[in-house]
């Protein structure tokens, strides 16, 4: 796992091996943010990272420059090594919160203009993810939502679904709100 963009550019992550995650691989980020670089502007943004596991996904936007990222994970050992990582690069926007995401999105209530999601492949609830954020919600106008997920599972019936993403068995699906 490496850092592709922004200051940390090239950065090499060595998380513990014994962490229960299942990273976003270099692949699909390079491609997630290759596409993200013409839909957003990454300095200033606020985003959300739910299911964050190593933190891959918000170091990569800490990096590119976002104001502020939430990362919210069960496993107390993957935020451990994000708060670690973080203060060791000096990216004080990064803030962890040790949680159930699913319990975590009923109270939240800030608005973000980018979340990413990256459930566990077999968790039952992914179709319920987009859901809850738009019935919150807790996207800015105009601001999106990104579920990874696996290929063969289909999110395109939510109202706000614009476009799903295929690599390999990962594929990402884009949500954005009016």
């Amino acid at each position: 796992m490496r850092i592709i963009g922004g200051i940390l550019k090239g950065l090499r992550l060595n998380p513990p091996t014994n962490l229960p995650v299942r990273p976003t691989t270099d692949l699909a980020k390079e491609a997630l943010f290759n596409i993200l670089l013409n839909k957003i502007e990454f300095e200033g943004i606020k985003v959300l990272d739910l299911f964050s596991g190593t933190g891959n996904i918000s170091l990569e936007f800490a990096s590119r420059g976002a104001s502020e990222v939430v990362s919210v994970d069960r496993s107390v050992q993957c935020i451990h090594y994000l708060n670690d990582t973080s203060k060791q690069h000096k990216l004080t926007q990064i803030k962890t919160f040790k949680a159930d995401v699913l319990k975590y999105l009923q109270i939240e209530t800030e608005q973000y203009d980018v979340i990413f999601a990256d459930p566990p492949y077999d968790l039952n609830q992914i179709p319920e993810i987009p859901k809850i954020i738009f019935e919150k919600k807790l996207l800015l106008p105009g601001g999106m939502l990104i579920v990874e997920h696996q290929s063969l599972q289909n999110l395109s019936n939510h109202p706000a679904f614009t476009e799903q993403r295929k690599y390999g068995h990962s594929s990402f699906s884009f949500f954005v709100s009016e």
